[in-house]
Order: C-alpha cells, then structure tokens, then sequence
C-alpha cells in the first residue's frame, strides 16, 4: 500500500500561531511528511507565510502606530477586506510585526505565543526544511507544499507569485522531478499557468463541488478537498482520472468535529480527533491536512500497520 501524507496545515497550528517558524519545526519533529505554507508577497516582492495578504487578524500591525495610516479598503477577489495588507509593507517592515494566534477563542493555550514569533519567508521556511532533512540523513525529506494565495489579485499589482514560488523552491534544491513538493492553489489559472512553468505537482484546491475532474486532470496531479466532498465515490471519481486525493482540514476542537465526535460542550474543547481521521483514512484518501501533525501521524501509522 502506498503511503498516505500527513500534511501540517500552516505547520503544527493547533499548538503554535500559524505560518511561524516554531509552528512548521513542530510539525517536522511530530513527523509530519509536508509543512503548508499560504504564500503572499511584500511591496518589494518577496513572498511571506500569512493565512491571507490582509494581516491584522495574524499580526500585530494594529499596535504599531508607525502603520496606523497604511489601514484601508480593497476588493480582492470580489469580496471588499479592510485592514493592513503586505503588498503595503516591504519585507523589512513585516519583520518589525509579530504573529498573533488566528483563533484565540478557540485556541487561547496559542495566545500565550503572541508577540514571540516573526513572520517568516518563504526562503526561510524552505531552509528550516533543508536543515531538518540534513539532520535526518537518509530519511524520507521533508515537503513543502505552499498555496498561492490570491494570485490573480497580486498578478494585477504587478507582483506575480508564480515565478516567485518556482525561483525559491529551486534556490534550496526543491525544483527538480521527485522533490517532494505540492503547488496548490483555488485559481485554475494559476495553476494553469504554473503547468507550462514546471512539472512539479500541481493540486487544484476544491470547496463547494467536484466539477469536471477529467478537465482538471489536465493541469494538475491532485485534487485538494474540502471534507464534505470526500465521500467514497468522489474519492473513486478522482482516482479513475488518476488524481491524488488530499482531505482538508481535520482539526480537533469541538467547533471543527461532526456532533458525534465532539467532547463536553466548549467550542474549544478538543473532541476525537483520532476517529474522525479514521473515516476518511478508510474511504481511500491519499493524503490530508491537520492541525495537529502527531495526531494525524499516529492515526496514520496504526492504519496502515493494520492495513
């Protein structure tokens, strides 16, 4: 049977703020296979790990008066988002800012880490990942697998990500046939675009349906779920055009679990987990993204030993 990926969705985030240093090392030492970065760019173009480019809910920009005029209103992707964007802020700016946890109702242990953390670069995630596979030796190496965020939106301000992206992967040795990396992106075009680019593995991210997977079998390698659509026959749909299958995103709080799985009645409350990963190990999936990494490993394991 084949392996199976657990992918640290923007790194080991139910433990540590997302898309920082500490959350992508903890991953690796849970043993995660993959850590997930959302990638946007800065003013002087260079890519950054943020949930999205608008950063007061991740950072905190709100607190530096020094920024307090860059606040403002913009249209990205149809939907109007006020607040303090990267491609407002050079590099050396966002390394003045500090990571804030995303969910603090739901995640108030993370808070603890606020004001700690930088926002890190793409450059450096990918380094933490070659120093972690020169340590490992001979190990399976770890992956990478960032998520173009916006990328029409930053396309249309003259900041593309796609050049970026290939540019830093091939800086650090992650460019060539068989790295273990996934280009993931909403954008059909993006990815559209990145085909011609490279031959690295492509995942077009899908929310609300399917939709033709034999069209987009022709551009990319795997599709990247939500969990509703990962029923049995979806799964087999995909897998008969010769895509791969990741599931997104199993979190163990209450909020994020199915009534039966949950807890006690907190929101916050962490609930079965373990169980819920279950279901969809055994509809056949390829790979998934959680927020707890050694949850997901073990789980995991104990499925394929009993495979």
């Amino acid at each position: 049977m084949t392996n199976i990926l657990v992918i640290a969705h923007r790194g080991a985030s139910g433990e540590r703020p997302e898309h920082t240093i500490e959350s992508y090392r903890l991953a690796i030492e849970e043993g995660a296979d993959y850590i997930e970065p959302d990638l946007v760019m800065t003013r002087d173009g260079v890519l950054i790990a943020r949930h999205e480019n608008e950063i007061g809910g991740t950072t905190d920009v709100a607190q530096h008066p020094e920024f307090a005029e860059r606040r403002r209103t913009q249209i990205i992707d149809g939907e109007t988002m006020t607040g303090w964007f990267t491609e407002d802020f050079t590099i050396a700016e966002i390394k003045t800012l500090r990571a804030r946890e995303r969910l603090p109702e739901l995640r108030p242990q993370n808070c603890a880490f606020d004001g700690r953390f930088t926002v890190p670069t793409f450059d450096e995630i990918i380094q933490l990942a070659t120093e972690a596979n020169r340590r490992r030796g001979g190990a399976a190496k770890i992956g990478v697998y960032p998520e173009t965020k916006h990328p029409a939106h930053f396309t249309g301000i003259g900041l593309p990500l796609e050049q970026a992206v290939l540019d830093a992967l091939r800086r650090h040795g992650y460019a060539a046939d068989g790295s273990p990396v996934f280009i993931q992106s909403f954008d059909p075009r993006n990815l559209r675009q990145l085909r011609g680019m490279t031959r690295l593995p492509l995942v077009q991210l899908l929310e609300h349906e399917l939709g033709d997977l034999g069209e987009i079998a022709k551009y990319a390698d795997a599709i990247g779920i939500a969990k509703v659509l990962a029923t049995p026959d979806g799964v087999r749909a995909a897998h008969a055009v010769n895509l791969k299958v990741h599931v997104w995103t199993f979190r163990a709080e209450n909020e994020f679990l199915p009534d039966d799985l949950k807890i006690g009645g907190s929101p916050a409350a962490l609930g079965c987990l373990d169980a819920e990963i279950q279901r969809f190990l055994g509809r056949g999936i390829d790979g998934f993204f959680v927020d707890f990494p050694a949850v997901g490993v073990r789980v995991r394991d104990a499925y394929l030993m009993e495979a």
